[in-house]
């Protein structure tokens, strides 16, 4: 069998390397010189400065089943953590902590501590297990159907409900901060999910990066490709499956309105519209710095802290990412930095450090966020704005170009509505059938959504598995 993958994003190379392990023959197709899709790493500022250039942590993939099947440890890839996960610090120099230990969380949470290890002591504990049921499509038979309504329970309430459980401000903040890692109002029903996995991932894994870049990733499973006897193909760009017409099997690394233009007029009418109304969300304008030093963050945690969300206080969070939603930029918008080099040092040279940021901003937003960016990170770190020897503006149009799948300048490749939180792109028993006999798709856009853990890609080979021997 001859299978075709279009796109080399973390799930299209996850979903070629599961196949070629599987003994069949794989091509990947790539419209860019270099693989990865969201998993390539830059000297993006100064010479010798290792810039992510979209994911940088990646606390879903040391326990993801799509990259532990792959052994991509013996293809090059090394997890390596910082001190601290997580610190979200607030305006009077305190921080609410995230560490791979929740006992250590809890007992940095002050009076929320023990009500931090209620809620998420359990389903952490449980996340290897979880992970089975959570990253699957949601009309699936759950392998653990206990463990998943503990975890799905408080997943389904909006993220401003959830938060009533703390009483601190620093806890309120840490769990707001993971949430809005979803792009979504944290007023909406399911928006607490995002927060749920990440906060329970960390607990059971880290938040971990990749040694040498997220670029490692991608190579790692290109490798496993390689070797099992694949090939892949960079500069390309497929217009229509005409182009593949010698292809027993194509899966598609797309976004569902680029799939529909590339499967044309074969595809069912239904799927069809369900791949064009598919909504996207807001988008990320990315600044990546060159930081003499590092940042001197007020908050000693967060001088060790691999990610840091700077905002302030949970109230905030909840204004900035309605606004964000409604289309206007807001006065305080949500940052997230990577400080990769705490936990890899190999990334910085001769003192001076990668500082990789983003801020949350509207669908299609066209101004210039790179101050508000930079005062985000002033305002818990002064002095900080004096570092700074480099820059590098990606803003949201730049995101778009850098990578198709990235509509508007929305990362995570689609909005996190309560019905596309968990179904995507469409309705369906097989999600990633495209209803075209032999084409599928394993986008970011298909269960379970954005990440580089690779599992949209593994479960789309495992229906292309599964509908080749029907």
């Amino acid at each position: 069998m001859t299978d075709v993958i279009v796109g080399s994003g973390p799930n299209g190379l996850a979903c070629a390397a599961t196949l070629a392990k599987a003994g069949r023959s794989v091509t990947v197709i790539e419209a860019e010189a270099t693989i990865g899709g969201g998993t390539r790493t830059s000297e993006l500022t100064l010479p010798g400065l290792l810039h992510d250039d979209c994911s940088a942590t990646h606390p879903m993939s040391p326990g993801s089943p799509a990259l532990l099947n792959l052994d991509l440890e013996n293809h090059g890839l090394k997890w390596l953590w910082p001190e601290v996960d997580l610190a979200h610090p607030l305006d009077d120099g305190s921080a609410g902590i995230l560490l791979r230990s929740i006992e250590e969380t809890a007992d940095g949470l002050g009076d929320d501590g023990q009500r931090w290890k209620q809620i998420f002591g359990k389903p952490s504990a449980d996340f290897d297990a979880l992970g089975e049921d959570i990253m699957k499509p949601i009309l699936h038979q759950p392998r653990h159907p206990l463990k998943l309504m503990r975890f799905g329970v408080p997943a389904a309430a909006p993220a401003n409900l959830f938060a009533r459980a703390f009483s601190t401000p620093q806890a309120k903040a840490l769990f707001g901060g993971v949430a809005a890692h979803a792009f979504s109002p944290l007023t909406l029903p399911m928006s607490s999910s995002v927060g749920m996995a990440l906060i329970c991932a960390c607990h059971r894994h880290g938040w971990p990066v990749a040694q040498g870049g997220s670029q490692s990733i991608a190579d790692a499973l290109a490798a496993v490709v390689l070797t099992n006897g694949g090939r892949i193909e960079t500069g390309r760009r497929v217009k229509s499956l005409d182009e593949l017409a010698d292809a027993d099997t194509v899966i598609l690394d797309l976004d569902p309105a680029a799939a529909a233009d590339v499967i044309g007029d074969r595809l069912p009418t239904g799927v069809d519209r369900a791949y064009r109304r598919y909504r996207h969300g807001p988008a990320a304008f990315k600044v990546d710095l060159a930081v003499e030093g590092g940042i001197p963050w007020t908050n000693e945690a967060c001088r060790k802290a691999g990610t840091v969300h700077a905002i302030g206080t949970f109230s905030e969070i909840v204004l900035a990412e309605g606004e964000v939603h409604k289309g206007r930029m807001p006065q305080s918008p949500y940052v997230i930095v990577g400080q990769q080099s705490l936990a890899d040092p190999t990334r910085a040279k001769d003192g001076v450090h990668p500082i990789w940021a983003y801020a949350h901003v509207p669908k299609g937003y066209d101004g210039n966020a790179t101050e508000d960016v930079i005062g985000q990170i002033e305002r818990f770190a002064p002095g900080f704005r004096d570092r700074i020897l480099g820059k590098f503006i990606r803003d949201v149009s730049a995101m778009e170009t850098y990578n198709s799948n990235y509509v508007g300048g929305d990362i995570i490749n689609g909005a996190n509505t309560p019905w596309q939180t968990v179904i995507r792109p469409r309705l369906a028993l097989d999600p990633y059938s495209t209803g075209v006999d032999g084409v599928f798709i394993c986008s970011a856009a298909t269960p379970p959504g954005a990440g580089a853990h690779g599992m949209n890609g593994y479960n789309a080979a495992r229906s292309v598995l599964r509908n080749s021997t029907n």
